[in-house]
């Protein structure tokens, strides 16, 4: 799932009387929407009416609807509505949204060459909007360019460049290949057939396809990085108009037909996304009903959550869920003085996660974190090897005071990373920047907005080295809900690029690197599990993650919105793949 997905600001409120009730509408349909967690149970407001509009909103703009060009897990939930990947998620409540069904293909992968090969068929008759059959030749065109042109399309997972057979640096993607005759691992023997040859054993592929990086792109209609204003739909909704960094609007796909599609079912006549919108504003027309569904998944302001939790009423209207998700803070382990071990375990002592808890809304917005698996990633063992002790409200820096004398650094500067259209984080960033104080650590912010966060600074090393960014803060949800599909990008030194780069410590231990590529190879689930714990520690022992809260979200369910589910598989986010209208 993906890079970070956004949260708004929050009010510090940390009161048990304030949690939300763990009520439900069991494990089918909720009708109504007057039960706290219910979309996390049972689908709200189950309906197949068909009419009327959706509309979405966003306090910022997405970084790219180019399914190849992009890493946040909303719009990979989003662009389910135009472009089919091999494989996705079935809707469904909690963790059942974790289930991998086909999309695009007609069946899941079968593997062979002791899964180092995997071959799909394409379902036959998808069609794009404008009449032509999609094919397999177009599902390798998509993997090729958003895999290999990353001088264009930088923004999202690189795996297939890792992982593809042939690749080895002399493929250029398809924008410099002058022979047209693309990747040899890839293989198209007919229209409806594909077939990906890997270096070594990958266990999950199944999993790895559902990212929208398989939609299908037909090269003659690829605009590069024009292609997020005008994307070529497979899916049951087409671009109708874009005004960038304003509005989007799709309307219904002629050419889509359920035959081919036992997903999606085409309910609205219009989906409209609003951008740029204040997130106070996009609270009130949620309660009001004139926004269906804040895009982001953000949850609601510190201001709305404070209503929200003293009505009894309007809390029977949230969802308040884990999403596979850490906030934490990354220590560039190759910018001074955090290249130091030492240095990188006074920080993890040294940062008040309480005090950050706090500013980010206490409990209900996440549990303390002393590990970098999400609580609810399988594969997740607790531990802490840095416990944080305290004398009443009162942190004790004892053990962060003796790192930083071992690390020399005596008193330093530093820059610390946030997004400036995220107030929750500028102010756990804050919070982060109070505690280091303690040691003699001096540190400022710099804040930039969502949609530029990775491309120009925080996924950027060069970015890094030159203005001395030492800290950078992160919120990071699964690729794909299994330990690999969580660590392997953030951890994985080969996952390290120059721009839209999400190992933001920059950590290259051949060690954790070896056990990731052991592990995926492995088809033991129970032993891939296994060591993904044990993957975990070895990060926890270089220290180039701060684990701060097991980020949950609060979200807000508008009374006109129907086929609410809140799924572990996109963050907690709610489904969009049928959400309509309530008549």
């Amino acid at each position: 799932m993906r890079r970070s997905v956004p949260v708004a600001a929050v009010a510090a409120i940390t009161s048990a009387g304030l949690l939300l009730a763990g009520c439900s509408g069991g494990n089918g349909s909720s009708e109504g929407s007057g039960e706290a967690n219910a979309a996390t149970k049972g689908v709200v407001n189950a309906s197949d009416a068909k009419g009327g509009t959706v509309t979405y909103a966003m306090s910022d703009a997405p970084e790219s609807f180019d399914p190849g060009n992009t890493y946040y897990a909303f719009i990979y939930n989003f662009s389910r509505l135009y472009a089919r990947p091999l494989t996705t998620f079935k809707p469904g409540p909690g963790a059942k949204g974790n289930e991998l069904v086909p999309d695009l293909a007609e069946s899941m992968g079968k593997p062979s060459d002791g899964g180092k090969t995997w071959t799909y068929k394409l379902r036959k008759g998808v069609k794009y909007d404008d009449g032509s059959t999609a094919t397999s030749q177009d599902v390798k065109y998509a993997v090729e360019r958003s895999n290999f042109a990353r001088d264009t399309l930088s923004l999202g997972p690189n795996y297939f460049q890792q992982f593809l057979k042939d690749n080895d640096g002399g493929y250029k993607g398809p924008y410099k290949d002058k022979t047209k005759a693309g990747l040899k691992s890839i293989e198209t023997p007919d229209d409806q057939t594909i077939v990906f040859h890997l270096k070594k054993p990958f266990a999950e592929f199944d999993y790895l396809v559902s990212a929208p990086q398989t939609a299908p792109v037909p090269q003659a209609k690829d605009k590069g990085a024009d292609y997020t204003k005008s994307v070529l739909s497979t899916g049951s909704y087409k671009f109708e108009s874009y005004q960038e960094g304003k509005k989007l609007t799709l309307v219904r796909n002629p050419q889509w037909s359920a035959k081919t599609d036992p997903l999606r079912k085409q309910l609205p006549d219009k989906i409209v996304l609003n951008l740029k919108v204040a997130q106070s504003t996009i609270d009130k027309d949620l309660q009001s009903g004139n926004t269906l569904v804040d895009l982001a998944g953000r949850g609601v302001d510190g201001q709305t959550q404070a209503q929200l939790l003293t009505n009894s009423k309007e809390k029977g209207n949230t969802d308040n869920t884990l999403g596979q998700r850490l906030v934490y803070t990354a220590l560039d382990t190759k910018v001074k003085p955090f290249d130091n071990i030492e240095c990188r375990k006074a920080v993890e002592y040294a940062i008040d996660k309480k005090a950050v808890q706090t500013s980010l809304g206490g409990p209900i917005r996440g549990e303390l974190a002393s590990t970098v698996l999400p609580t609810d990633i399988e594969g997740y063992q607790k531990y802490d090897l840095y416990p944080q002790k305290y004398d009443g409200d009162k942190l004790d820096l004892a053990e962060a005071k003796k790192h930083w004398a071992k690390c020399g650094a005596g008193k330093t500067t530093t820059t610390i990373l946030a997004r400036n259209d995220r107030q929750d984080e500028v102010d756990a960033a804050t919070s982060v920047i109070d505690s280091l104080k303690k040691i003699g650590v001096t540190a400022k912010i710099q804040s930039y907005p969502t949609s530029k966060y990775f491309s120009d600074y925080a996924g950027v090393p060069k970015f890094n080295k030159k203005n001395n960014v030492g800290m950078i803060m992160m919120q990071w949800g699964s690729d794909f809900p299994t330990g690999y599909g969580y660590l392997q990008q953030i951890l994985n030194g080969k996952a390290i690029s120059q721009s839209g780069n999400a190992n933001l410590s920059e950590l290259d231990d051949p060690e954790i690197n070896n056990l990731l590529d052991s592990a995926i190879a492995n088809t033991d689930k129970a032993a891939r599990e296994k060591a993904y714990a044990e993957i975990d520690k070895k990060t926890m022992e270089q220290a180039a993650i701060v684990p701060l809260t097991y980020f949950k979200v609060l979200m807000y369910r508008s009374p006109k919105a129907t086929n609410l589910v809140s799924t572990s598989a996109f963050s907690g986010q709610y489904d969009y793949l049928n959400i309509g209208v309530k008549k």
